[in-house]
């Protein structure tokens, strides 16, 4: 699994002109499910993504995870992780998981963010969405499973 995650100070997602979730201060996480990702990879990542100390203590300095200062997450489906742009001027996605099974896997990564204690708001999964965000820093950062 891939993520790119933005700390944030507030994002939005809207489908149709439509909200569809929104966050105050927490993480953005574009999410991106390959061919072969397991759930050991997805708990991986959940808890990367929920223990990563990435928000500013008193000091200032990036000490704090997600939990210590009650962020929330917004999770947006984002196969484009997956592009593969080595070859020609048009991206390949073959090593993106196929639609269905994705969004199973997307689903149980909102669940298991959950789990941990951490409010979840979404995009629809496989829509055309508008996202908004205030990137906090910034702070944007890429975590893929398999390099850990």
């Amino acid at each position: 699994m891939r993520a790119i995650l933005q700390r944030v100070k507030g994002a939005s997602v809207t489908v149709d002109g439509e909200l569809t979730g929104a966050i105050e201060q927490g993480l953005l996480v574009f999410l991106g499910c390959g061919q072969g990702d397991t759930d050991e990879d997805m708990d991986y990542l959940v808890d990367k993504l929920v223990h990563l100390r990435i928000f500013a203590d008193e000091k200032g300095w990036m000490n704090l995870s997600l939990l210590d200062v009650g962020g929330k997450m917004l999770v947006v489906s984002q196969f484009t992780l997956y592009a593969d742009t080595r070859k020609g001027r048009r991206p390949s996605f073959v090593k993106a998981m196929k639609p269905g099974p994705a969004e199973e896997m997307y689903e149980r990564f909102v669940e298991r963010v959950e789990e941990r204690g951490v409010e979840v708001e979404t995009g629809v999964f496989g829509a055309m969405m508008d996202v908004e965000l205030v990137n906090d820093g910034p702070v944007t950062i890429q975590i893929d499973s398999r390099e850990r």
